[in-house]
């Protein structure tokens, strides 16, 4: 059970250094990376929510799938959070795979404090 322990404090560690570097990204107006960062941020933690729970995905389609379903769908957490995952996943998207994306600072900085608070409540869930 160590190792399980292990992996899951591993993920939402690396979850909160994302974040950071996210900030770091955003305070060098370097919006397009922000947002990939802050994408993985919420990855991170959504990881090691499902492993924490023995829920099992391998593809970040898979991954936002199992945690819709077992944590969105369920109310054990707040659909706007759902919702947040979802919007960034699609910004990691737009950003990693198309040109001339328009990201600003209006659509990234608001998405750190709802980071950090999902990463917050992810947490208390572990």
């Amino acid at each position: 059970m160590k190792e399980k322990e292990d992996y899951i404090n591993y993920r939402i560690e690396k979850s909160y250094m994302i974040l950071e570097d996210a900030k770091l990204l955003a305070s060098n107006q370097r919006w397009i990376s922000a947002m990939n960062r802050l994408y993985y941020s919420i990855f991170y933690a959504v990881q090691s929510l499902l492993y924490k729970q023995n829920i099992e995905a391998k593809t970040h389609n898979g991954i936002r799938t199992k945690f819709l379903q077992e944590f969105i769908k369920t109310e054990i957490i707040s659909k706007q959070y759902g919702d947040l995952y979802i919007d960034l996943f699609a910004w990691r998207q737009e950003v990693d795979y198309n040109d001339f994306a328009d990201v600003t600072s209006e659509k990234v900085l608001p998405q750190i404090e709802k980071v950090e608070q999902f990463i917050a409540i992810v947490k208390k869930l572990l």
